[in-house]
Order: structure tokens, then sequence, then C-alpha cells
């Protein structure tokens, strides 16, 4: 939330350095974000009268003006703002002034005319388009009539319009959600400083009209705890005073007009939101708080239709459904131009249903937020009287006598026990029990205290502190965590080491970085269309109940998804060489609620593009089928697994090409998939063929595997001998291989494949392939009849297995 100092400063007086408050806030109550004043550099921007204007004879859209800018003498401008008028009060940034993204305003001539400086649009002093009033999206700012009267020619505007402020960012933490208003952090900023904070007073004069007879209201408890109702006569829609606008820019909110601008003002004074209802376009004057219907539908302020659900609380006028309580409000009952009359609505509700609203509606709003967190019960009326009496002041209407209140929910404030042998067990300290008083009535928390024990009474806006524990935190924040004692731990210490899974994850990291691949993390969470895809388990994923967005509804079961992704982002981005490889859990379930899902350890990788780049010496190495192959190979082989390591081809994998695709096996089990990603699935992707393996870590890391250890090396020659054979054509390299290693005896050390041969002298359906067969004996010199005898032992086995010819 963004924190204006200079409102802080109405509550209490602040003299310490802002970066310094910045850093107490940080060691004391919430983290930091950010700390800046809005103008930045800029400078030399003063507010301007314009005294005439003329058009420009040498151009069609530009004017020159003449403005008093204080000078004594009329300053000559010359402009293309389509809305500047004689009259005005505007913004000029002279001759050498600094105006937003640091750029400079130099003296020049346009079209042959002298213009001095620049007539200026807030976007050009660094205001956001979200945040710059829409009425002058499309020229430069102008003051209205009654905040004109009040400037003089001259005047620093960056200080007229609030960017001198000193803004602190603050990251709310979900149970410091009193920290989203002004006053729950000037509370804070008063402890912190030892100041007694004055809260925001008001003056509300109410007509001889009854709101009751203008209105009535029903609200169920369980939906709405508190709610009620105010209704202004007679307002008078128009632009904010400039106190106001400034107010809510600097806290990152548009300006839109002075009744909404009130509920929005009081939103970040009291962190309670209020919504406003033009009285005169309600369908009935009967207003109800109930759940939706199934499929309602209700156009919300930002031109969108949308569709209910019945876990959504709406408000209705009659059976009319107008907008999603607490969460946006409805466009049939907008307060525009034309309203005369409005109602005023004040309420506190359910967190659960605005928290399901807001995420299926997709509509996360500064209402939503804080209705999730929760509000101060204490404050609802009490913010809502306040607008009411500031919508009277500012837009000219009355208030009408009483509330119209449906529920009014009583605060029962907790009353929490705690001692100083308690608070200085758990923070190892001696704080005094006087220090300890202290600190509560720097909070401003109601006490009692007998014998050192603390009998707490906590307020409404602290809804956050519940039991003994809470308090001792609230006592540390204060005292200092700065000042606890560091102390090291006692005790006999055990040296630490990584368990045989941890140890065997991080090789696994480490090999496939050495192979080339880079990691990646990936979400667990994907959409329904990706979450079932490349599935190696039975089961199904999990869907959650509120999802954080449309894309991020069911857990994965594979992670390729995240990592096609991830090529996707890579390939759009020029980088069309990628090798990554992610290890993670997917999670998978038996479809019973009352059943956690299976989580489990998985391992994969995907290449596209050039595996190895281009260079002086040779050409660029695309990648295959048989560089991710290898890449698998080198992995399983280092994880020295006891059963023999096989690649089956596999056509029934939906997302994989089913020509070039293949199982792992571990001796029996299924441990896995490569091959090449469908091109189908590369095209929805948009990116170009891409291999891509999965392995079941946690199979592997549950298999039998070998000690490794050192064989030293052998002192006597090896011997190599090559066989040519004609084999069918639908006989695997690797079934070949199996035969010639267990018909080889103990010397064989090495098979090589070394060529692959179909064509002339080869019959149609045969093929030709080329081995080389290392032997070497550690012991002593192996003669050409114990290779010869093992050559023949291979020939045989070939010919018996395979009716293989030798060549």
């Amino acid at each position: 939330m963004k924190v204006s100092v200079n409102w802080l400063r109405d509550y209490m007086p602040i003299d310490v350095p802002v970066n310094e408050l910045a850093e107490k806030i940080s060691r004391t109550a919430v983290e930091i974000e950010g700390q800046y004043q809005p103008q930045g550099n800029m400078k030399n921007i003063v507010i301007a009268k314009v005294l005439s204007v003329i058009p420009h004879p040498d151009s069609d859209h530009m004017v020159i003006t003449q403005v008093d800018a204080g000078e004594g003498e009329p300053t000559q401008i010359v402009t293309g703002a389509p809305n500047v008028e004689a009259g005005q009060t505007v913004i000029l940034a002279k001759h050498g002034s600094v105006i937003g993204d640091n750029q400079k305003i130099r003296k020049g001539k346009l079209r042959g005319e002298v213009s001095n400086g620049m007539l200026a649009a807030l976007q050009e002093l660094g205001f956001e388009d979200k945040v710059s009033p829409k009425d002058f999206e499309d020229g430069i700012w102008v003051f209205n009539d009654v905040d004109a009267d009040q400037l003089t020619p001259g005047e620093d505007a960056l200080h007229v319009l609030g960017l001198d402020d000193d803004i602190i960012e603050t990251g709310i933490t979900p149970n410091r959600a009193d920290m989203l208003s002004i006053n729950g952090t000037a509370w804070e900023v008063a402890a912190i400083l030892n100041e007694e904070p004055t809260m925001p007073t008001f003056d509300l004069q109410e007509s001889t009209t009854a709101t009751t007879d203008l209105l009535s209201v029903t609200a169920p408890a369980e939906l709405a705890p508190k709610y009620a109702l105010r209704v202004v006569q007679n307002v008078k829609v128009g632009d904010s005073p400039i106190w106001l606008q400034r107010r809510l820019w600097n806290m990152g909110i548009r300006p839109i007009s002075n009744v909404v601008d009130v509920t929005n003002y009081i939103l970040l004074q009291y962190g309670q939101p209020l919504h406003a209802f033009d009285y005169d376009k309600l369908p009935a004057h009967e207003i109800n708080v109930r759940n939706a219907r199934v499929d309602e539908k209700i156009k919300t302020l930002d031109g969108q239709e949308r569709s209910t659900d019945p876990q959504d609380i709406i408000i209705a006028a009659g059976e009319t459904g107008l907008m999603f309580a607490g969460v946006m409000g409805g466009e049939s009952t907008e307060v525009d131009a034309t309203t005369v009359n409005i109602v005023l609505e004040g309420a506190v509700f359910e967190p659960k249903a605005i928290r399901h609203t807001a995420r299926d509606q997709n509509l996360h709003s500064e209402a939503s937020q804080r209705f999730e967190r929760g509000v101060n019960v204490e404050d609802t009326f009490t913010a809502m009287d306040h607008a009411a009496a500031l919508i009277a002041q500012l837009a000219g209407g009355t208030v009408t006598q009483g509330r119209v209140i449906a529920q009014d929910y009583k605060y029962a404030a907790p009353v929490v026990m705690v001692t100083t042998e308690q608070i200085n067990h758990v923070l190892g300290t001696e704080i005094p029990t006087a220090d300890i008083a202290a600190i509560f009535e720097r909070l401003f928390f109601a006490y009692t205290e007998a014998n050192d024990t603390f009998t707490v009474t906590i307020p409404a806006r602290r809804w956050d502190i519940t039991i003994a524990a809470d308090l001792i935190e609230e006592v540390a924040r204060l005292y200092g965590y700065d000042n606890l004692p560091a102390t090291l731990p006692t005790g006999e210490t055990t040296p630490g080491k990584l368990t045989p899974k941890q140890a065997l994850i991080r090789a696994s990291r480490h090999t496939l970085e050495g192979l080339g691949l880079n990691q990646a993390i990936s979400y667990v969470l994907t959409t329904p269309e990706k979450a079932n895809r490349f599935a190696m388990h039975a089961g199904q994923p999990v869907q959650l109940d509120y999802p954080m967005s449309q894309d991020r509804q069911q857990t994965r079961t594979s992670l390729l998804t995240g990592l096609l992704d991830d090529v996707a982002y890579n390939v759009a981005r020029k980088q069309t060489d990628v090798a990554l490889y992610e290890q993670g859990r997917v999670f998978v379930s038996d479809g019973d609620a009352n059943h956690q899902p299976e989580e489990i350890e998985h391992i994969a990788g995907v290449i596209t593009g050039d595996w190895t780049a281009r260079t002086w010496a040779q050409p660029a190495q695309p990648t295959d089928f048989y560089v991710l192959k290898g890449v698998v190979e080198q992995y399983l082989a280092n994880l020295a697994l006891q059963d023999v390591v096989s690649f089956v081809p596999n056509t029934s994998h939906a997302d994989m090409h089913p020509g070039r695709t293949a199982d792992i096996y571990v001796g029996e089990q299924f441990v896995g998939f490569v091959g090449q990603v469908h091109p189908l699935t590369a095209k929805e992707y948009k990116i170009n063929a891409t291999y891509a393996f999965e392995l079941n870590l946690a199979a592997l890391i549950a298999l039998p595997k070998n000690k490794t250890g050192y064989a030293a090396i052998s002192k006597f020659p090896a011997i190599s001998r090559d066989l040519a054979i004609s084999i069918n054509r639908d006989v695997t390299a690797a079934a070949l291989r199996g035969v010639i290693s267990a018909a080889g005896g103990e010397h064989l050390a090495d098979v090589v494949l070394f060529d692959v041969y179909t064509g002339g002298n080869v019959a149609a359906d045969k093929k030709s392939l080329a081995y080389t067969m290392t032997f070497i004996d550690a012991e002593k010199t192996l003669t050409d009849d114990e290779i010869n005898a093992a050559m023949a032992e291979i020939e045989s086995a070939l010919q018996a297995h395979f009716e293989a010819e030798i060549r």
C-alpha cells in the first residue's frame, strides 16, 4: 500500500527523516517496498493563468497563448493542446525546467513562433494513465474554478499537485490488514515514534427527512454481519477539490468525481470500502443482500457483463441484482454527472464469499482485498457517516436523518492474559514489567496489571491479536528485534549430511548440467488442458477450489508442459537453441476428495535447435533423437543401476511423435520415455522440432544400484575385432548389443556400432550393421585363440537369436 507521509502528518508530528521512518517501519511492522517523492528530478514548473489564445498563423492545430506566470510580463507559449482556453489556470513548464522522464524544456520556435516553455498535462509530469483523470486524457491539466481562485501565478505547481510529498510503499502481510488504511498505519507509526495520533473528526448535519421513508433493507447476518445505508439528496456531481485529488493520485487511485472520490478517500483513510448508488436509478427501493442465483447477469463498472455463481453475495433492488457485494459495483446504478440523489452503503461481508467472487470473476479490487482480510467493524458506520458529511460538504447535498440498518454486529473485545515471565521466557530477555506496560501504552491497548500479569483488552482495529503469543510479538516488535540477545544453540551438535535421496537428486542436477542442460523451475499449477498431457501415472490432476487465475487451476501430472512453456518463451524472444531440465514433483489424485494426492519426484528435459554451434572447423549439429537419448543413457549410467536399461519403441503417447519415441525400462520396470514432441503439439506451442524425456525419479531412487569403486587401468594391450552382419530390419541395435555383450565373455570391454547400411547388395528386408568389439584382460595379454573363441560365441549367438548372416 502507498502511504502519504504528508497525510500521516495530519495525525501526529513526524520529525525524523523519511528514510529513517521507513527503516523504523521495516524493522518494526511490515516490509518497505519503496520510498520516493513523485516529483523526482522535476523542477521549475509553476502555476500559470492563460490570458489569451489566438490561432497559430502557420498551423491548423496549434495556438499561441499568452500566460501569466507571476513574472510581471506575459509569457508566450505555443501549444497544440485541444482544450486550452483563455481564463484557465494551468501548469507551465518554463524554459530550463525538467519534467517527467528527465525531459528538459527549452525555449524555441514552433512553426516560426517563439515558445518559452510548455503547458503540461499530468502524464508529462510522470502520472500514470491509470491515475490521471479521464477528463484530461487528451489535453493539458486545467484547475477547476474553486481551486483556481486559491492559486497564484508563479506558485510551485509540484507542491500544489502534491508531487513533493514523500510516499512510502508498504508490503502488507495477511495478518496486518489493519495497515491497509491511513488510520491503521497512523496507529502503528505513533507506537513506533511514541506519539499519540489524532484521529479524523467530522460534523454530520442531517435534514428532517427520515432515511427509513426512502429505503428499506434486508441482509442475513451470515452474509453481512454489519450492513446499513444512508441517503444524500440534491448533490451536484463535479470535480473534487485539488486537496482530495492529490490525496488519491498519490495513493495510486484515479480521481473520478466528488462523490466517488469521497468513497475512495474514506476507503484509504478507514480501510472501510463503501459504495454509492444512484438512488433514482434503483429499480426498486427495497435493498436486499442475498446469495446470487445461478447465472444471473450483472454488468459491472468495468463494462463487462458477468454471470453469477450461487456462492456470490450480490446486492439487489427488489428482484434485480445490482452488483457483486464487496467486489465491484454495477453499471446500472453508477453515479455519473446526472446523479442527484445517492445511496451510501457501509457493510462488512463474509470474507470467504468475497474471496470466492474475486477469484471466480478474476476481479480483485481495493474493496475485495480489504473485505477478504478483514476490516475494523467498529469503524464501518463511522466511515459511512464521515463519507456522507464530506459529500454534503463537497457536492452541496443534504444528508437524510438516520441510517437504515439491516445488521449491526457488536464487537466483543477479546481479553488476553500474558505474564512478564512468559514474555521474557519466549524472547530470552529480562524486560521489566514497567517497560512492558509502557509498550502496551504506546500501542494504546487498555490493560490492567497485577503481580506481573497483564490483562489486555484488544481494540477492534487489531483483529489479528487473539492469544498471548500475539501480545508477546507486539512486545518484541516495539522493544526492538535488534535489542533481543543473541545466543548460540546449546546441546550436542551432529554433523549434517544429505540423505541418499537428497544426494541422488543433487547428483542428477549436476549430471544434467554437465551434459549441457540448464535448470528450469516451472509452476506446479497449470491449465486443465495441459494438466494431463504427457502423464505417466494413472489418476487425475488435482483441481483447486480457488485458483489464482485461469492459467493456474490444476496441478501438473508431468514436468514437460512447463518446460515446453519455457521453450516457447525463449523461442518467442529469438533464443532458438534451448536445452533445459527440471527436477520436481508431479501430483496425481485418485479422485477421492478425502485422500491426499500422491506426490511423485520426476526429472525431465527438453532440447530444441542446435546441440552444438557452428564454428570455423565444423558445421552446427542439429538436435535429434539420438542426441537426447545419449543424454538419458549417460544420466542412467551414472546412477549405476543393477538392472539393464532398455529403450522400447512406443507409438501410444498422444503428445509424442509415434515414430520417434521410446519407453525406458530398467529391467522390467517402466521408468519414463524419450522422443520427439509431436509436431502438432510443437505447432500449438509455436516451437520448432523439440525432443523431450521424462523419468520417474522416485522409481529410479528406489531401484537397486551397484556399488561404484575404482578399477585399475590394465597394463596389457586391448585387442579390437570388427564384425559385419546382415539382419532383419526390425531388429533393434539395443537387442543386438545385449546378445553380443552376453555372449562375448568376461573380457569383452566395449561394443561400438560404427556403420549401418541398406541398399545395393543387401536384401530389401535386411540391413547391414558393423560393430567394433574391444577385448582386454587386466591380468595378461589375450591370445588370438582366446579372441577367436569369443568371436565364435558371438557369431553363434547372433545366428541363433536373430538368424544373422555373417558378412
